[in-house]
């Protein structure tokens, strides 16, 4: 409890700090938002030009973009500063950190307010509203319970894999160029059914990058596609807990990528 109430006091001062620029505040958070412009444009001629993508109609298709940008959000808001641990650890930075007594991991989260994650949030809400507004689906307990875990589980599979990118960065500090290759294909296939792609390429997307169980295999499984993902329909409905699960898998690389950490000299 005592780590909590300092990590919320740290956030507290960093928003404060944040707000004594109004006008930087408020162009972080029109940033974040057009940022995503090419997801707004996605939906946009999706409803606008097509009845339809890979089998599945708009509406469904639709509740795909708005959950991978929830979740996205959500990463970016809670656990996305790693994202940006590759420039600190090849400035030196973590060196400082471990003469602290923090874990470094909680440090980095810790660095600053994501000002631009409220930016994200925005275009997330906004579009996931409309994906529900415009689902013909009935929106039981049980489907709301399972939407709410995949958005969660797609929040910790995405920080499981820059997580992954920042352990390596630890050993190899040039690995940081990773993590914009992979920022550019959670952005790129993110948003679609990944049936419409050659086999190949969703099979990587499954099982090499497992960026299908961010939004895709759940939105299958609440849209009753699940049976024609490619996997087991066990394996898609599991995606929330596959998120999960290679978050902490994650943590477990960062902590022994700490542990033969010898500095940014060697």
């Amino acid at each position: 409890m005592n780590a909590v109430r300092i990590a919320w006091r740290v956030t507290r001062l960093n928003f404060r700090a944040q707000l004594e620029y109004r006008t930087e505040f408020l162009l972080m958070i029109a940033i974040g938002a057009i940022w995503q412009v090419s997801v707004i444009v996605f939906a946009t001629v999706l409803l606008t030009r097509f009845t339809g993508m890979g089998g599945w109609d708009s509406s469904e298709v639709l509740l795909i973009p708005a959950t991978r940008m929830l979740a996205h959000g959500l990463f970016v808001l809670f656990l996305g500063r790693v994202h940006g641990s590759g420039r600190q650890i090849q400035e030196g930075r973590i060196d400082i950190y471990l003469t602290r007594p923090m874990p470094v991991h909680r440090q980095l989260q810790l660095e600053f307010f994501p000002t631009n994650a409220i930016g994200d949030l925005t275009v997330a809400v906004g579009l996931m509203a409309g994906a529900l507004s415009r689902s013909q689906l009935d929106w039981t307990p049980g489907r709301i319970s399972y939407l709410v875990a995949a958005v969660i589980g797609g929040m910790f599979l995405e920080a499981a894999l820059f997580t992954a990118v920042a352990s390596a960065g630890l050993r190899y500090p040039a690995a940081d160029y990773w993590s914009r290759w992979l920022e550019e294909l959670l952005g790129t296939f993110g948003s679609y059914p990944l049936n419409v792609l050659p086999k190949a390429v969703g099979g990587l997307l499954t099982y090499g990058l497992p960026l299908a169980f961010v939004a895709y295999f759940p939105a299958a499984v609440l849209t009753g596609h699940g049976h024609d993902t490619g996997v087991p329909y066990w394996l898609a409905a599991l995606s929330p807990l596959v998120g999960v699960a290679a978050y902490l898998g994650s943590r477990v690389l960062w902590r022994w990528s700490l542990r033969h950490y010898a500095g940014i000299g060697g």
